[in-house]
C-alpha cells in the first residue's frame, strides 16, 4: 500500500511540475536594430530557425547611443524596451530583451523556459566576469557561490511585471548607459528583492563573450552545433558578441546553430541567393572590374586571357586598370587595342601619374560609387589565377555585401583570407583555418580579412562605405586598413570555398632582365609554368599511349607547348651571341668541338637551372618508363639550342652524342618555318624527316644511335639538344 501511494505521489508531483512549466506561446523576444544589418540578419535566422517569435523596437530611427568601443550608451534601448512594454497586460507574458546586431540562438525557446524557470527568480540577467562601465561599483555587487558576480545588460529575461517594475524608474538620455542602469538596479538590494533579479552566474542560459573567450568552444552535435562553455560545462542558449568581441561571435556565427555541420555541410549557402541564369544580356548588373598592377608580376599576358574568358556579358564590365609597372606596359597595351572595345568602359591609371597603392584603391572604388549604373565592384589583382570561368557569376548569385571567392599558394597554407586576427590587428590563424584552405570543411565563411579578389556591392558604398579614404592609413597597409574599415562599419566579409576558383602567383625572384621572363618561373610557380610551355598533350602520353616510335629505341612524344617553342626561340634570337660553329669553342671543356653546331648554350641566357628542372619532372619520368631499369637526375654538360640555315649550317655530319641519352626537340615546323632537315640514324637507315613542333625525339647517344642532321634547304630550323648524363 505504501508502495502505491508512494506511486500515485509522484504521479501527481510529474503533472504538477507540468502544468508549472511555462508555454512557448508566452515567451516574446524583444531586440532593438534601428537599421537591418548583416548582424541582425545572422540574428534574424538563428530565431526563425528555432521558431522565436521576436519584435523589433526602434526599426527607422536614428542610433543616439553611441558604441561600445568609445563610450557608455545605451539609454535609447531601454527607452524602447519601456514604451513597447508599457501597454501590455499579461502577467503571464515572459520577455526576453537582447541584443541583435551580435547575437545568436544557439537553442529553441523550450531550453530557455526551462532553465529560466529553474533560476527560481522572476528576472535572470547575463552574467560577466568583468565589471564595466564603473569599476568603483565592484565591492557593491552580492558575492556568488560560483560562477560570474557581476551584470551584463546585453540580455535578460523575465516576467512582464517584473521588467515593468524594473524599468519604471528609467529617466535617463538615450545616450545614457542601459549598462550602468540596470547594474545600480541590481546591486540595490531593496530593488533587486522586490523585482526579484538574479544572474545567470554559470552561463546556462547567456553566454557573454567578452572576457570568457578561453572558456568558450564549439560543440558539434548530430545536425546542429552549440557553444559549450568549458569553466562551468553548461551549454547557453544566447551567445552574445559583447565589447570587443565582434570577430568571435562572427567566427561562432559560422556553425551555430547549424549554419555548417559534419552531417550537412554549408546550410545557409543556398539560401538568399540572386540567380542570373534566367537574365537576358542587357539585365545583368553593370560590374567595374577593379585591375591592380602593383609589381614585375609574371604570366601577365595569360591573366588578360583568363580575363577575356570570363563568362559574363562583356557589354556589362567596365574596367578601372592601374598599372605601377612600366614593364607591364606593352603586355597592358596589347590587350586593350585587341580587346578594349568589347568592354562598355576603360580607364587606365598608368606608371607616370605615380600613384600608389592606397590612392589607385580609393579611386577604382569611388568611381563605382560615383558611377549610378555600377552595381558591383570587382577586384581582382594581377597575380591572382583566376581559373573558374564562372567566378563573377557565382560571386554575384551569393547576394552578399563583400564576399571573395578562396584563392590560395599551391603547397602552402596561404590564401586571401584570414581566419582570425592577433589582438594587435594582425594575422592569426583561427582553429578552422586549415580544414576550410585544405577543402575539408567547404561553405561560406564570415572573415575578418579578404584581400587580392573580391566582389562588393556598389550601393555599400554609396551608404556604410561612403567614406573616400577606406585603404588609407599611417599604421596599416592598405589592404589592412580597407578591412579595418570595413570591420569598424559593421559590414561582414565572406569568402567562399563552394568551388575551386584558382590560385596566387608568386612574385618572388621574378626577374625582368629577359625577353620572356615568365620562362624562368618553373621555380616559383610550377603549375603556371606547366600551363603555359608544356605541351597540352603530356599528360595523355602513358593514358593514350602517344609515344611513337619512328626508329629502334627512339621515342618520340609532345613535350613542349607551341609557346614554350616560341619563347625559347625568341630568347635565343635576343640573346643573340650565336656560336661560329668551328671547332675551338671556349664555353666548352678542353676548349674543342669535335662536332660543331651554330648553337647557344642554355647556361649563356642563365637557364641551365631550370632547364635541368625541366629535364627532371618532365624527360626523367618518360625515361624510365622507356628504358626500365635506368634512373636519371637529369645531369648534363651540355644543354644547347641550335639553328640550321641554308647559307650558315645547314647540316650536321654523322656523329656520335657525348651522353647516356640524347634530347631533341623541335622548335619549329617543316614546312611554314623551314624546308627540309631532319635526323638520320644511319645504323637503322631511319630517318624522320618531318620533326612536329613541340615533339622530342629521345633516343641512347653512344654506341648505338650513330647519327646525323639532315639539311636545311629553305627557311631556319631550330632544335633544342640536351645531352644527359654524359
Amino acid at each position: 500500500m505504501a508502495r502505491s501511494w508512494l506511486l500515485v505521489w509522484a504521479l501527481l508531483a510529474l503533472t504538477d511540475g507540468e502544468e508549472q512549466r511555462l508555454a512557448e506561446e508566452n515567451l516574446l523576444v524583444l531586440t532593438v536594430a534601428t537599421k537591418e544589418t548583416d548582424g541582425f540578419k545572422r540574428f534574424f535566422r538563428s530565431a526563425k530557425h528555432f521558431n522565436y517569435t521576436v519584435k523589433v523596437l526602434g526599426e527607422g530611427e536614428k542610433w543616439k547611443s553611441g558604441d561600445y568601443m568609445s563610450s557608455p550608451g545605451g539609454g535609447q534601448k531601454v527607452r524602447l524596451l519601456k514604451g513597447a512594454i508599457e501597454d501590455m497586460k499579461d502577467e503571464k507574458q515572459v520577455l526576453l530583451f537582447i541584443e541583435s546586431y551580435d547575437v545568436v540562438f544557439a537553442s529553441g525557446p523550450k531550453e530557455l523556459l526551462k532553465k529560466f524557470q529553474q533560476a527560481r527568480h522572476k528576472v535572470v540577467f547575463s552574467s560577466e566576469s568583468l565589471i564595466w562601465p564603473d569599476r568603483h561599483l565592484e565591492d557593491k555587487h552580492p558575492h556568488v557561490a560560483e560562477g560570474n558576480r557581476f551584470l551584463g545588460s546585453g540580455g535578460f529575461i523575465g516576467y512582464l511585471p517584473n521588467i515593468k517594475e524594473m524599468v519604471a524608474d528609467w529617466t535617463g538620455e538615450d545616450t545614457d548607459s542601459d549598462q550602468l542602469f540596470f547594474t545600480k538596479t541590481y546591486i540595490d538590494p531593496v530593488k533587486r528583492k522586490s523585482i526579484n533579479i538574479t544572474l545567470d552566474s554559470k552561463c546556462r542560459l547567456f553566454q557573454n563573450l567578452h572576457g570568457a573567450l578561453d572558456e568558450v568552444v564549439l560543440k558539434f552535435e548530430v545536425g546542429r552545433v552549440r557553444a559549450r562553455n568549458v569553466l562551468y560545462d553548461t551549454l547557453p542558449v544566447v551567445i552574445h558578441g559583447n565589447g570587443p568581441t565582434k570577430l568571435q561571435i562572427n567566427y561562432l556565427g559560422n556553425y551555430i546553430p547549424n549554419t555548417w555541420t559534419f552531417e550537412t555541410g554549408c546550410t545557409a549557402c543556398h539560401q538568399d541567393l540572386r540567380p542570373l541564369a534566367a537574365l537576358k544580356e542587357a539585365e545583368y548588373p553593370m560590374v567595374l572590374i577593379g585591375i591592380f598592377i602593383q609589381q614585375p608580376t609574371p604570366f601577365v599576358e595569360v591573366f588578360f586571357q583568363r580575363l577575356l574568358r570570363l563568362q559574363y556579358p562583356k557589354n556589362r564590365l567596365k574596367l578601372f586598370i592601374y598599372n605601377r609597372e612600366a614593364h607591364h606596359e606593352g603586355q597592358l597595351s596589347s590587350f586593350l587595342k585587341d580587346h578594349g572595345g568589347l568592354y562598355q568602359d576603360v580607364k587606365v591609371v598608368g606608371p607616370e601619374e605615380e600613384m600608389d597603392q592606397a590612392a589607385s584603391r580609393n579611386m577604382g572604388f569611388d568611381m563605382c560609387r560615383k558611377d549610378e549604373d555600377c552595381d558591383y565592384l570587382f577586384i581582382l589583382d594581377i597575380e591572382v589565377v583566376l581559373e573558374n570561368e564562372n567566378t563573377l557569376q557565382i560571386l554575384i548569385e551569393q547576394n552578399l555585401p563583400i564576399v571573395a571567392p578562396m584563392i590560395t599558394r599551391i603547397g602552402r597554407l596561404w590564401s586571401n583570407f584570414w581566419g582570425a586576427l592577433s589582438a594587435e590587428g594582425y594575422y592569426a590563424r583561427s582553429e578552422d583555418y586549415v580544414d576550410i584552405v585544405q577543402g575539408r570543411r567547404v561553405g561560406v565563411w564570415n572573415v575578418p580579412y579578404v584581400s587580392s579578389v573580391y566582389l562588393v556591392e556598389a550601393s555599400l558604398l554609396r551608404s556604410e562605405l561612403s567614406t573616400y579614404e577606406l585603404f588609407t592609413s599611417n599604421l596599416l597597409d592598405p589592404d589592412m586598413a580597407y578591412c579595418h574599415n570595413i570591420r569598424s562599419k559593421g559590414v561582414f566579409m565572406y569568402v567562399t570555398n563552394m568551388h575551386t576558383f584558382g590560385r596566387m602567383l608568386s612574385t618572388q625572384n621574378y626577374q625582368t632582365s629577359h625577353l620572356h621572363n615568365d620562362l624562368w618561373q618553373i621555380f616559383e610557380n610550377p603549375v603556371d609554368w606547366q600551363e603555359r610551355y608544356i605541351h597540352e598533350n603530356y599528360t595523355r602520353i602513358m593514358k593514350d599511349k602517344l609515344i611513337e616510335t619512328p626508329c629502334p629505341d627512339v621515342y618520340w612524344f609532345p613535350i613542349l607547348s607551341e609557346v614554350g617553342c616560341n619563347h625559347i626561340v625568341e630568347e635565343m634570337e635576343h640573346f643573340g651571341q650565336w656560336s661560329g660553329g668551328a671547332n675551338t669553342d671556349n664555353r666548352i671543356q678542353g676548349g674543342y668541338e669535335n662536332v660543331p653546331t651554330i648553337d647557344i648554350h642554355m647556361n649563356q641566357i642563365n637557364f641551365e637551372k631550370e632547364w635541368q628542372k625541366f629535364l627532371l619532372e618532365y624527360i626523367a619520368p618518360i625515361t624510365e618508363k622507356m628504358y626500365p631499369g635506368y634512373f636519371t637526375k637529369a645531369l648534363f654538360d651540355l644543354a644547347f639550342v641550335v639553328r640550321y640555315k641554308p647559307d650558315e649550317q645547314p647540316s650536321l655530319r654523322p656523329h656520335h652524342d657525348a651522353s647516356t641519352f640524347t634530347l631533341n626537340i623541335a622548335l619549329n615546323q617543316a614546312g611554314p618555318d623551314y624546308q627540309g632537315g631532319g635526323c638520320r640514324f644511319i645504323r637503322y637507315n631511319c630517318s624522320i624527316q618531318a620533326p612536329r613542333k613541340g615533339w622530342t625525339l629521345l633516343h641512347p647517344g653512344r654506341l648505338t644511335h650513330y647519327h646525323e642532321g639532315l639539311p636545311t634547304t629553305g627557311g631556319v630550323r631550330y632544335i633544342a639538344v640536351s645531352f644527359v648524363d654524359p
